[in-house]
């Protein structure tokens, strides 16, 4: 009897230990899902490596049809291609990032897609914090990064970056394209040329004005040639009617 009824309690503790767990891995589950970043080589100053995306659809009612993504510092929005994406979506730069989207997805359906980056920065973790906007205006914000190993509500895409490889360096910024000799004005019209619309106007006003001073002058000599002329006219008038006289 004894054996029974220790059995059974055995039997209960392993049964409310077993629903604990379930619970937990119902509660951590979904949060660590929404949204997941991994790369091909997740070491810091990696070279062309390519980083995938999964965001977790959330919507009974309505797809996701965008994502915005605030790369993490060390990574420009010059050094990022999209490499993999639902049909007919694309990838647009954006000052802190970029975009990606296009026709809203199924109902229910994930949004996964790929990147490259032209190179990791030397660092220990990357977040990417994520924008997800669906096709009836709904926005889930997965921006939260975690200290210290706390949970968050609404965590961003974390990638953990292992240490880099012996003798890995830094890559040279990018060099802007120069523009091309068809494009580039002649050196006598960028003389010529005003270098802004205010110069322009200024030069403009310069000019105005110099026309009129000029008039204004003409007009000026003209009344006094004609005063002038007027008084040697009388006093030639006086002198003629005192000679007679």
């Amino acid at each position: 009897m004894n054996r029974s009824h220790t059995h059974l309690r055995l039997s209960r503790a392993a049964l409310t230990a077993a629903c604990a767990v379930a619970v937990v891995g119902l509660a951590a589950g979904p949060a660590a899902a929404h949204a997941e970043v991994t790369a091909s080589d997740p070491r810091a100053l990696a070279e062309n490596v390519t980083l995938s995306f999964a965001s977790e659809a959330e919507s009974d009612t309505a797809g996701i049809a965008e994502l915005r993504v605030v790369l993490p510092k060390g990574i420009a929005p010059d050094t990022v291609a999209l490499k993999d994406a639902p049909e007919a979506w694309k990838l647009t730069a954006t000052p802190d990032g970029y975009a990606i989207g296009g026709p809203a997805l199924a109902t229910g359906t994930d949004a996964e897609y790929s990147i490259t980056v032209r190179q990791l920065p030397d660092e220990k973790s990357l977040a990417f914090k994520t924008l997800e906007t669906y096709s009836d205006g709904k926005i889930s914000r997965w921006i939260e990064v975690p200290a210290d190993g706390e949970k968050v509500d609404n965590p961003a895409p974390v990638l953990k970056l292992k240490a880099a490889a012996p003798g890995a360096k830094p890559l040279a910024p990018s060099a802007s394209p120069s523009p091309t000799p068809s494009s580039a004005p002649a050196p006598e019209q960028s003389a010529a040329a005003p270098s802004a619309p205010g110069a322009s106007a200024s030069a403009s006003a310069q000019v105005s004005g110099a026309e009129e001073a000029g008039s204004s002058t003409g007009a000026t000599v003209g009344v006094i040639a004609a005063v002038l002329l007027l008084l040697a006219g009388t006093f030639w008038s006086v002198r003629r009617n005192r000679g007679r006289a």
